[in-house]
């Protein structure tokens, strides 16, 4: 076995192309026997747990299933070491643009609520918009609510088939707040047309100078260097530029924004760290990873052992030099390069996480296709364990966080510190609890019950961290 060949169906890794509503049409046809043993073959040589792969798998099946039969799935008691994160996807072109950021939407990123009540009626609240997007020119922003889909009102069983049904205008009625803080129907109504999004990560920076404090904040919702098709890392330099004017205007305290961001690409994640780490430099190790005992020694033939390791990157807008620690907000849905970065820089400063326990996902995956376009079919195995340099791993049930905060359903804008998770880290910075505006929080609080429902669940495949090998 030559690795070269195998690098040809990796060649999309690094260049993803194409949107959402497009398929690649097959040369010919295929027969899901044909597609199968495609499958299984990739599996066998990429997949993390190789070793247990069915010897004998049933090639009848169709595709989905027959991926699926072959996943070594996490059982808490039985597998509690097993496979959460691999999945498949019919069109490759799809999944190579979703974990560029490319989607067809309407650039509204959200969650679905239930009532208090416990009914079946829920709402929706909004937690950023991406700029630009119809959503956005629409009006909507974080935090504005949403109670009926073209006149009808959201409920469990329907609100799914109202958001995603058909492509035409949509027209969503904005809630409000009752006298018990309760969300209603409003008067208002905003109609909203789905179309292609290219999402930029880099969401939004601010210093807060209080005394001698310069505290840097960064909002970041995926790790990508750059927009689907394009060869220029525009998102990474966009990070860069950030950081050199942190350095510039002389921070001595940073918080990173990761609570909406579910991972992406390993490259993106070392940028990243490299402009934040105290005393690192090319010589330094970020990252470790663990391939299967079949590809391991192909891989090291390849590239030889430093393969295995992912060094920081020397960067000029570094500003670890100023910092003894740093601040990261987190929810459930931090997972995947959020992790990483997080356990990646915990051997070289403090790392202080606030707000709600991670995903925990310490694997990542390669996105496989056929490079003859005869089979259109996509799969995002799981075929690496990470470790940082300290050999360190042990983050399977997520970070758990030094201070506990949730943001609630009442959502401020980013950058004010009235958020809880920014708030909390504000105070703990400064040593005291932030001016809350004269506006006591606890007044508005929402009478609402568990979420179904959000749209951040399904960001970058689920939590999934890419690896991009070199392509020849």
């Amino acid at each position: 076995m030559r690795i070269k060949s195998l690098l040809v169906l990796l060649a999309s890794v690094s260049l993803l192309v194409s949107c959402r509503e497009k398929t690649i049409d097959p040369v010919g046809t295929t027969t899901d026997q044909e597609v199968n043993k495609w499958v299984y073959d990739n599996m066998k040589t990429w997949y993390y747990w190789n070793d247990k792969l069915p010897a004998s798998p049933n090639y009848e099946q169709g595709t989905k299933s027959f991926f699926e039969s072959l996943i070594y799935r996490f059982d808490a008691t039985a597998r509690p070491d097993g496979d959460r994160f691999s999945w498949i996807q019919e069109s490759a072109d799809e999944l190579r643009a979703s974990l560029s950021g490319e989607s067809k939407s309407t650039g509204m990123e959200f969650r679905i609520v239930r009532y208090a009540s416990g009914s079946d009626d829920v709402f929706g609240v909004v937690t950023y918009t991406h700029p630009n997007s119809p959503a956005a020119n629409a009006g909507f922003k974080r935090g504005d609510f949403f109670t009926k889909i073209n006149d009808q009102k959201l409920t469990t069983s329907n609100y799914y088939s109202l958001l995603y049904t058909g492509d035409g205008k949509k027209t969503f009625t904005v809630g409000t707040l009752d006298g018990s803080n309760r969300v209603v129907d409003g008067t208002t109504t905003r109609e909203v047309t789905p179309t292609v999004i290219q999402a930029n990560p880099v969401y939004f920076d601010t210093l807060f100078t209080q005394g001698a404090k310069r505290i840097g904040y960064v909002v970041y919702h995926q790790f990508i260097p750059g927009p689907n098709g394009s060869s220029t890392k525009t998102y990474d330099l966009q990070l860069d530029n950030i950081f050199n004017n942190f350095k510039t205007q002389g921070i001595n305290e940073l918080i990173i924004d990761l609570r909406y961001n579910r991972g992406g690409y390993v490259s993106s994640a070392t940028n990243l760290a490299s402009l934040i780490g105290r005393g690192v430099n090319s010589t330094e190790v970020f990252a470790i990873k663990e391939y299967n005992k079949v590809i391991t020694p192909e891989l090291e033939k390849e590239y030889g052992k430093n393969f295995f390791s992912d060094r920081f990157l020397s960067k000029t807008q570094n500003v670890g030099s100023n910092l003894n620690r740093i601040f990261v907000l987190t929810s459930g849905n931090t997972a995947s390069a959020s992790e990483l970065l997080i356990n990646g820089l915990k051997p070289y400063m403090d790392v202080v996480v606030v707000g709600l326990r991670t995903t925990g996902k310490n694997v990542g995956s390669i996105t496989i296709s056929d490079d003859k376009k005869k089979i259109k079919w996509g799969i995002q195995p799981i075929v690496s364990k990470s470790f940082n340099s300290l050999r360190q791993s042990e983050y399977t049930n997520g970070f758990k966080p030094n201070f506990e905060k949730s943001e609630g359903v009442f959502l401020y804008p980013y950058g004010d510190a009235r958020d809880p998770l920014l708030g909390e880290a504000l105070a703990q910075i400064l040593g005291s609890r932030v001016a809350r505006q004269g506006v006591d929080v606890t007044t508005l609080a929402i009478k609402a019950g568990a979420d179904v429902y959000s749209t951040i669940d399904e960001k970058a495949g689920g939590g999934n961290m890419f690896e991009e090998l070199p392509v020849h």
